[in-house]
């Protein structure tokens, strides 16, 4: 089970680009956010065994990289008129 934690970033940024299609501009772009954030977040807490497909440079770069356009993301759609 652990070994699949990499796979819920991808399943959140999915869903963020299918809420985009099929409805809310504002929520799709949160979701996508939220799925950099989670990227960060498991890169920074689990082991790389854990995350697999996450691990692709050194750790920091990985946390900065990913925190970084999902905090992008979530401010963008939030600045978005209604």
């Amino acid at each position: 089970m652990t070994r699949r934690l990499g796979i819920l970033p991808l399943f959140v940024l999915l869903a963020g680009l299918l809420v985009l299609v099929v409805g809310s501009d504002r929520v799709g772009l949160v979701l996508c956010g939220v799925s950099g954030l989670t990227a960060g977040a498991l890169r920074l807490t689990q082991p790389p065994e854990s995350i697999g497909w996450l691990v692709s440079r050194r750790k920091p770069v990985d946390i900065a990289a990913s925190v970084i356009l999902g905090a992008a993301l979530c401010v963008v759609a939030l600045a978005l008129p209604h």
